[in-house]
């Protein structure tokens, strides 16, 4: 199931709260509303009030029970949320005035909206560039206890005429970690399993990739991956995990028969770990753009409480998504 389809139908009591640090985007508003209409989530669009009900006028459409705007510089938790920042921040040399004005920027009002405990998660990046969209996530609500980095995923759905084992992966880090040491690659599994078990509802059947399978080539890029593949053994003995795999021989069983005969999880992974951003985001896009699958993210794995990035790209449909895995995994915390 899509995150859509997997919210809907846990027939939350309560539904998750969302905040949109792009309020009057109209990607940002026509999605919203419709993650609302479809049951999923209320949401809060961040920013000026003016601009937010004119890009409603110029969509036909209107505010409802559930949906609400919050201007910072008008709203009545701007100044309370002024004196939280200050306190988190005045170690860095933020004073009082300074406080204020970055509250009273959009993305750091919606990170406070679920930092205080007034949305369940955040989401930007349609209008923000990636690095302040993950920069107002770490600074005000932090990285997650049990989490050594903070690393991005892309969930990919196959099209309805895909080949029979075709099916729904995750790849990582595809929108963050440009070149993820041993350690780090490490990390990012562990996340990614967790990721793929809350959105997926798989078993995560993890696959380390490189450019040689089973010791086929000889390179400092492939020790790299083998001695994570090991380190991950050793820390996580229950996770299936396989390595250092090619792409075809993780991905296609009969191709994973010759080059790595008697792998459990070659043929059969659905946890794509790459070896730097290079190979995560190509390769997503060209599954995306060549295969036809449908490709959500990057979201965000390892903050304390759900915040995620939007593509500049993106459509209303992926905003709607969007909100969906941003409430799951409010829920999964």
């Amino acid at each position: 199931m899509t995150p859509v389809e997997l919210l809907q139908s846990k027939k939350l009591a309560t539904r998750p709260v969302i905040s949109l640090s792009e309020g009057s985007d109209p990607r940002i508003v026509a999605g919203a509303l419709a993650a609302h209409d479809l049951g999923i989530a209320d949401v809060i669009l961040v920013g000026d009030t003016a601009d937010i009900q004119a890009g409603l006028t110029d969509l036909n459409l209107e505010l409802r029970p559930g949906v609400e705007i919050h201007d910072p510089k008008t709203s009545e938790l701007t100044a309370g949320f002024s004196d939280a920042y200050h306190e988190m921040r005045k170690h860095k040399g933020v004073d009082a005035d300074k406080a204020r004005t970055a509250v009273e920027t959009p993305l750091v009002y919606a990170a406070m909206l679920v930092r205080e405990g007034h949305a369940n998660g955040t989401l930007g990046g349609a209008v923000f560039t990636t690095s302040n969209v993950v920069r107002a996530a770490i600074q005000v609500i932090g990285v997650a206890p049990d989490a050594a980095m903070i690393s991005s995923f892309f969930l990919m759905f196959p099209p309805s005429n895909a080949t029979p084992h075709a099916r729904a992966m995750l790849y990582s880090d595809g929108g963050l970690v440009i070149d993820p040491s041993s350690d780090e690659l490490v990390s990012i599994a562990q996340q990614s399993a967790a990721s793929a078990q809350a959105l997926l509802r798989v078993d995560p059947k993890i696959a380390m990739l490189s450019f040689s399978t089973k010791g086929s080539a000889k390179h400092p890029a492939v020790t790299k991956v083998n001695q994570a593949t090991e380190a991950l053994r050793a820390a996580r003995p229950d996770l299936a995990v396989e390595g250092e795999l090619q792409f075809d021989a993780a991905f296609v069983p009969d191709i994973a028969d010759r080059k790595a005969p008697g792998s459990d999880v070659a043929g059969h992974a659905n946890v794509m770990i790459f070896p730097n951003l290079d190979a995560g985001n190509i390769a997503y896009k060209i599954t995306q753009r060549l295969g036809g699958y449908a490709a959500i993210g990057p979201i965000l794995q390892g903050v304390a409480k759900p915040a995620n990035d939007l593509s500049r790209g993106c459509s209303a449909e992926d905003v709607t998504e969007m909100i969906a895995v941003t409430a799951l995994q409010g829920l999964k915390s």
